[in-house]
């Protein structure tokens, strides 16, 4: 079964009830950088007979701004290392961003303390990559699902607790008598669902999927899609879903945004998106998934590498690999422009009527 398949095979639940309200997650300008140069003594060089400081980062994250509106479902595609999942860490907290702001429901939240967070902890969880990696082999999978609901429910008696689990294993498809098991002795899938009843327990209103299926087999991410869409419109969710899965993204999000090089270059709905892409790497990203119509448009093929996030190029970063770069490309960095359907490209070549 193709990943095209499971992801068609997820299409029948309606995509409706979409909140128009203000915006929950508000991210401006948003950067993160690691270094490379160790601690303070690593980074002392000679240079010229002078004892100076030398000092290099990865740019993972360059002034990325994005909303998401209450009960959708926005997607963050782009190819490896563009800085996806970083995003969604740095959100969630596991990262400090090195510039920039985050605010949830309009409350900065970048700036809190573990203590001060931990109101927010409770209505924004996160479902992680890799399902093997994720669970504790020390806890049972009742030891998993109770541990949240412990922390952000001291008042509960043990009997609310077991209530609990028990009706969040029955919402994904779990067996109650599962929970005297710990996680080795299921399958990517199982601990996947287990996973996602984490998440759950604490009744959140923001998830945050980085890549939640792709380390499961084709045949079973179907499943573990149609379980994310039905808790959202059950639940009232609101996803940040992160993924490279181009024909996962088709059927499962409500806007797209594609990232290139740790910055955000369009952002439209996901049936504008596919139907007119704008900028010149999403057109190319687009392309290259496989499709039987004999229509279907050239695949694109770019010139070039990928240059490296520790020296980013000047002006756009896809400037290298762009057929429609000029000199105002390579000095100027674009923005993010609003057109009239609602799309957002950082593309000169766009701005200007090239392309």
């Amino acid at each position: 079964m193709s990943t095209q398949a499971s992801a068609a095979a997820v299409n029948h639940i309606p995509a409706d009830n979409i909140e128009t309200a203000a915006p929950l997650l508000q991210i401006r300008g948003l950067k993160k950088r690691f270094s490379l140069s160790g601690d303070f003594l690593e980074q002392l060089r000679f240079k010229g007979g002078k004892l100076v400081r030398h000092q290099e980062h990865v740019h993972a994250i360059n002034g990325v701004n994005l909303d998401i509106s209450r009960g959708e479902a926005l997607c963050v595609v782009g190819e490896s290392g563009c800085g996806k999942s970083t995003v969604a860490r740095t959100v969630m907290g596991l990262l400090s961003p090195s510039e920039g702001e985050i605010h949830y429901d309009g409350q900065r939240i970048d700036n809190l303390n573990s203590r001060q967070l931990l109101p927010y902890r409770k209505r924004m969880q996160m479902i992680f990559q890799n399902p093997y990696a994720s669970l504790n082999p020390r806890m049972t999978i009742q030891q998993t699902l109770e541990e949240p609901l412990r922390l952000h429910h001291p008042k509960w008696n043990r009997q609310q607790i077991a209530d609990k689990v028990e009706e969040v294993m029955r919402s994904v498809g779990i067996d109650p008598d599962w929970g005297k098991r710990f996680g080795h002795e299921f399958s990517g899938g199982q601990r996947q669902r287990i996973a996602i009843a984490r998440a759950l327990a604490v009744d959140p209103e923001f998830i945050v999927a980085d890549e939640p299926i792709s380390a499961l087999d084709v045949s079973i991410q179907a499943q573990v899609l149609n379980l994310l869409m039905e808790a959202q419109h059950e639940r009232h969710l609101t996803y940040l879903f992160i993924t490279h899965d181009l024909a996962v993204v088709e059927h499962f999000g409500t806007r797209v945004a594609v990232m290139y090089l740790g910055t955000v270059c369009e952002i439209a709905t996901t049936a504008t998106l596919f139907a007119k892409p704008r900028h010149p790497y999403t057109q190319a990203l687009l392309s290259s998934i496989p499709r039987l119509e004999d229509d279907r448009p050239q695949h694109i093929r770019l010139e070039g590498e990928v240059p490296t996030p520790v020296h980013l190029p000047s002006g756009c970063v896809f400037h290298g690999r762009c057929p429609y770069a000029n000199a105002r490309c390579r000095q100027e960095i674009p923005q993010l422009q609003l057109h009239n359907d609602g799309t957002r490209v950082a593309c000169h070549a766009v701005e200007e009527g090239r392309l």
